[in-house]
Formats: C-alpha cells, structure tokens, sequence
C-alpha cells in the first residue's frame, strides 16, 4: 500500500523506487501483488507514464489514509520505546544562553527528565567539532563547512538604544554620522568591527565608530546603557523589555542595523541523534515564526 502510495504520487515506477529506496523492479512486483490480492487493475503502465485506472483513483484516499495511519503508530511505538535521555551538550552566545535558552533548556528537560544537558555559554565561535557540542547555536558567523548542518531558529535584530537621562544630557542624534560626538558602547565580536552598519530606503552606509566602552558582552553593555554610560548596540531579545518600561529608549529608529539569524548548527557526518533532533524542534516552536520580545515590541509599535 505504501508502495502504491509513492508511484500514485510520482506517477512512476522508478521516482517512486528511488524515494523509497528500492529497485524498479521491486516496485513493479509489489504493485502486481496488490493488484492480485486486491483482484483489481490500479494502474495504468505505458513506456512514458503511469496512471491511476478508475478503481486506482478510488482506491487511493483511503489507501492514503490507512499508510499515514500506520506511519503515526510506528511513530507513536518508536517514541515510547526510546525515550530521550542521556547527555547532550549545547553551546551558545552568552547573552542569549541566560536570557532566553537556559529557561526553554529547563522546560525541555522537565519533559524528558532522563535528559544530562551541558549548556556552555560563550561569544567566541567556538568549532563545534574541536569542543565536542552536540548542538552550537550562533548569530551570524556560520561557517562554510561540509560537515555541519544549520537550521534557523530566529532572527537576531540589532538596535541603537540609550537611557532618557543620557539623551537628556546629550541629545538624540538625528543621523549615524552624528555618533561620533557620542560615547558608543560597542560589542566586540562583532565581524565588521568597529563599524556600525546602516540600511535605509536602500541607502546604506557605514560609520567608523570609536568605542567609548566596549565588551565581549551583551549584557555587560546593556546594563552600562541603563546607567546612562553611552549609546548601545544591543539586540531586541536583551533590550524589550526595558524599552517597553521605558528605562531604554530606541536611537535612530529610522534606520535598520544588519539583520543577522539565530542559527543551530549539529554534525552532519553522522545520524542525528533522537535527543538533539527533538531539542532543535522544540526551539523551533518556541521562537518561530516571530519570538516572544519582538511580538512584544512590535504590539506596542516599537518595532
């Protein structure tokens, strides 16, 4: 039926064959069993095409419908007999690992409490082969390899932001060229530099800047921002909720910084394990298609 199934949907004994893998032949002999077993014609064979006969076409929805059935018990066996559970080891951008992935970690885990997780939480791009990570989740810098997988988890948004008492004191700037008279507080690895990059309108442009402060992270900024230290560049995911309560105020709104992704990068030189697998679905479900803090952002028109 699963056979029948594929060369209804491919219209032909060999796609059908190599989707499953199997030999024409195989395929053929299979289809004359059924149609034996069944006392029936299903198909129609020619040299260039296969079609459904009359009792074909009848035959197939509930046949359809009974091989998907199958498919979900074999699923539903398969997940009882192997339940998750061992170690698995993630890395992760510092920020990012604390704010957001440290909570969705635990609420995986108290779903599969057989589960060891190892969560390491570094801005360095560290290799995921050398450092033995089952799953490394970057933003931006996904390197050319043959040997890794990526799967997108969810957009990163990069945005100007500063206290109200430091633009108070200093002013809002009306343009990027005008940041070089304000104190910058500038992430470190970023891959451009110290330049910050600006889209409008199609017009881009880039602004060398000189960093007032500078760290290799997010949040060290963040909090340096809200003491009113400088302008930051920060992320939507550390800055949403102060810029709703209104301690961060967004700088130069009319222009967009480079839109970078949450990426899951895993080996591909070997199967995906079952733990690793349902990890990345289950972030997937939790960031997509649009994350928690920018759904709240864009509610209240900040975004």
């Amino acid at each position: 039926m699963e056979i029948f199934v594929e060369v209804a949907r491919q219209r032909s004994f060999s796609a059908a064959g190599r989707h499953l893998g199997i030999s024409r032949a195989m395929v053929s002999k299979h289809i004359m069993q059924l149609e034996a077993e069944l006392g029936a014609r299903l198909l129609h064979r020619s040299t260039r095409e296969v079609s459904l006969t009359e009792l074909g076409q009848a035959y197939l929805e509930p046949c359809s419908a009974s091989v998907e059935h199958a498919r979900q018990a074999r699923l539903v066996v398969s997940q009882a007999g192997n339940e998750l559970a061992g170690g698995i080891r993630i890395q992760a951008p510092s920020s990012f690992g604390s704010e957001w992935l440290a909570d969705a970690l635990a609420r995986f885990t108290l779903l599969h409490p057989m589960l060891q997780p190892t969560l390491h939480v570094d801005d360095n791009l560290l290799d995921p082969f050398k450092h033995g990570f089952d799953l490394s989740i970057r933003v931006g810098g996904i390197p050319d390899s043959p040997g890794l997988h990526a799967r997108r988890l969810a957009p990163c948004r990069g945005l100007l932001c500063a206290s109200p008492a430091y633009l108070a004191k200093h002013d809002m700037p009306a343009h990027p060229t005008e940041l070089n008279r304000h104190r910058c507080l500038h992430f470190s690895h970023l891959t451009q530099g110290n330049t910050w990059h600006f889209e409008r309108d199609g017009e881009t442009l880039a602004v060398d800047i000189t960093p007032g402060f500078a760290s290799n992270n997010g949040k060290v900024l963040h909090q340096a921002a809200l003491r009113g230290l400088g302008i930051v560049y920060d992320t939507t995911f550390l800055a949403w909720r102060d810029l709703l309560e209104g301690r961060l105020v967004t700088v130069l709104s009319d222009w967009n910084l480079p839109l970078n992704d949450f990426t899951a990068l895993y080996p591909a030189t070997r199967k995906v394990s079952a733990k690793v697998r349902a990890l990345i679905d289950f972030l997937v479900e939790e960031y997509q298609p649009v994350p928690e803090w920018d759904v709240a952002l864009s509610s209240a028109g900040l975004l």
